[in-house]
């Protein structure tokens, strides 16, 4: 992709390049594009992701979508006609009407930008029906807490909010040194499977609920959760004799559906 080298990294986008080609060699294999596969990158910046991509996907595929707010970025890449390109923050790109267009489930992958990864993902999350499945790079600490257990330090908000809809597996670490600048913080590659039959649950209520119950980590549920939950008439019995990072992800969901429909 001749010129990209020369662009300086802006850091209000929050924009590293990944440099490291047998990482990236890593990468591409972990995502394994097939035939027929609709492909969707989020940021490919200076195609260090996206020029490997279109080597691996195979003839008569639909074309690789990327998104890309920077327009020096989203100008060059127009210049190639494998490549379709969406100019906008990922923020404001409705994935839902996306699928629609392409008529058929998408596969995103990308290096998200570290300051905003969080809301992309709660972003992707409200297209998550239309998805087969995703696999980022994100910072290694984020990563941690998407796929934490319950019991461990790492797991609080992120971790049930993702979990109750995806399963997550942390599958590759990444060094600071295989990005141009390095950023000041490990990298991992995580990998997003939505669930084929979750509950039928209204996302709303769920992060209420589950914002609540962290909202105290250090105390037992009934310091926090416990109000919130008298507050709506529930009188079920959950166990609010336990702090929220010991409570698995199921029984949150369960919880919410009870309050969701008290009998």
């Amino acid at each position: 992709m001749a010129g990209l080298k020369s662009h300086i990294p802006r850091k209000r986008f929050g924009q590293h390049f990944l440099t490291d080609k047998a990482l990236i060699d890593a990468i591409i294999d972990l995502i394994a594009p097939q035939a027929g596969e609709t492909l969707v990158e989020i940021g490919p910046g200076l195609g260090a992701m996206t020029l490997p991509l279109l080597a691996r996907i195979p003839a008569a595929s639909p074309k690789l979508t990327v998104i890309e707010l920077d327009r020096d970025l989203a100008a060059r890449l127009r210049k190639r006609d494998d490549v379709e390109v969406i100019e906008s923050d990922v923020l404001k790109v409705d994935f839902r009407a996306l699928a629609v267009a392409k008529g058929a489930k998408l596969r995103v992958v990308g290096n998200l930008p570290y300051n905003i990864s969080t809301p992309i993902l709660f972003h992707l999350l409200d297209a998550v029906e239309d998805v087969v499945d995703q696999h980022f790079m994100l910072q290694k600490e984020v990563v941690d807490r998407m796929a934490a257990s319950p019991g461990s330090k790492d797991y609080g908000r992120l971790s049930v909010m993702l979990q109750w809809r995806y399963d997550i597996e942390s599958v590759l670490d990444v060094p600071p040194e295989a990005f141009d600048p390095p950023p000041r913080v490990d990298s991992a590659i995580v990998r997003m499977h939505p669930l084929k039959a979750p509950p039928a649950l209204d996302p709303a209520l769920l992060g209420e609920l589950v914002a609540s119950a962290f909202s105290q980590r250090r105390k037992l549920l009934r310091h926090s959760l416990g109000k919130w939950l008298a507050e709506r008439g529930y009188q079920g019995r959950f166990d609010l004799q336990r702090r929220a990072e010991e409570v698995p992800v199921h029984e949150f969901v369960a919880l919410a559906l009870e309050v969701a429909s008290p009998q």
